[in-house]
């Protein structure tokens, strides 16, 4: 009986995370389920990763 009830709770516990996790999403604080990661290509690359590709190309 103990792990019936074990296992009920956790699946609660995941349900809310859930359910957090897209109220945060239709915020606009994360992306979890509904919207896509970006495309890495439209991402600002950082300056270090800038200057070693640069480096690279010579």
């Amino acid at each position: 009986m103990e792990i019936v009830i074990a296992l009920v709770f956790s699946a609660a516990v995941l349900f809310c995370a859930d359910r957090l996790l897209l109220w945060l999403e239709s915020r606009g604080h994360v992306n979890w389920r509904r919207k896509g990661r970006k495309p890495l290509s439209e991402e600002p690359t950082a300056e270090l990763e800038t200057m070693l590709s640069e480096h690279t190309r010579r």
